[in-house]
């Protein structure tokens, strides 16, 4: 009686949607908190003298000596940011920008939106640095003949997320890439480094995870470690690093689409800019797979 009555309840619209509302509503009540206190934690970083770095997406992956910032605060150490709003800090305040394994699970015109803040908030001559899954690499996976490696990511994909599949795997990987993890866009090394030339960042570069011409960029990926496999991750992971002017031309800060990001905003004052966060309800991407802190992929 007692379990059909708790399979009752799972079916309910009304009690899953309340569940849903509650949990919600939590989560907003957590994120105004982390509003509360980010402006003293930010003001502490920026006044210690060493280059300024932000880490987007943390998740576990503290670096030392970088602001590190995420969705959801699960690190006393993190800041709490959505990428997909206006930054709360001044423009020219950062050296670096890192993000990794993060901006797949926003869509397009919202990672055009956080290049542009990236944009804004380096300094001249300032450096992003954005590693992502390689939609090339993934896609190379549905051929007759592969590759040993491609046959190894293959069998270790199966083998950690589908487990009792036999045949087919390639299919099954593929929509897992596209599906899972709450990811919404993919990018090859074209689009990427297209969408940051857009934006108005130079000096476009391809790299492997851990590689870097710039030393402060080097060793920065955590992701081998998140999955158990550095070897996985250097087959399907690129990097694209870029650099601002110096000086920096607001005209060449466009979005895809070809209009110029508006420049209304507050003024900047003091440290930090104290930016009213949206708590209008959960998105998707602060539900899908963020409950693991960091923003999971393959």
């Amino acid at each position: 009686m007692v379990n059909k009555l708790k399979a009752l309840l799972r079916k309910s619209r009304f009690v899953t949607g309340s569940a849903k509302a509650i949990r919600g509503g939590i989560l907003d009540i957590r994120i105004l908190y982390w509003c509360a206190i980010r402006p003293r934690a930010i003001r502490a970083y920026l006044e210690n003298d060493v280059p300024k770095g932000l880490q987007i997406g943390t998740g576990n992956g503290l670096t030392s000596s970088w602001l590190n910032t995420d969705l959801l605060r699960i690190n006393r150490d993190v800041v709490y940011l959505d990428a997909t709003k206006r930054f709360p800090f001044r423009t020219d305040q950062f050296d670096y920008v890192f993000s990794e394994h993060m901006i797949e699970h926003i869509d397009y015109k919202s990672a055009i939106f956080m290049l542009n803040e990236c944009f804004r908030v380096l300094k001249p001559g300032g450096r992003i640095r954005i590693a992502t899954p390689n939609l090339e690499v993934l896609l190379g996976l549905y051929c007759s003949e592969k590759t040993p490696l491609q046959q190894r990511y293959l069998d270790w994909a199966i083998k950690r997320y589908f487990p009792g599949v036999t045949a087919c795997k390639e299919v099954f990987v593929l929509n897992n890439a596209f599906r899972g993890w709450g990811h919404k866009f993919l990018y090859d090394h074209a689009t990427l480094s297209d969408a940051m030339r857009r934006v108005g960042f130079r000096d476009i570069q391809l790299h492997k995870p851990g590689d870097s011409d710039e030393q402060h960029l080097r060793g920065l990926e955590k992701h081998g470690e998140l999955i158990g496999s550095e070897e996985i991750n250097q087959f399907v992971t690129f990097v694209v690093e870029g650099k601002t002017p110096n000086p920096k031309r607001d005209e060449a800060r466009r979005t895809a689409s070809g209009f110029v990001k508006p420049t209304t905003r507050k003024e900047d004052r003091g440290q930090t800019t104290r930016v009213r966060p949206a708590v209008t309800g959960t998105s998707a991407w602060q539900t899908e797979g963020r409950e693991q802190g960091r923003y999971p992929s393959q």
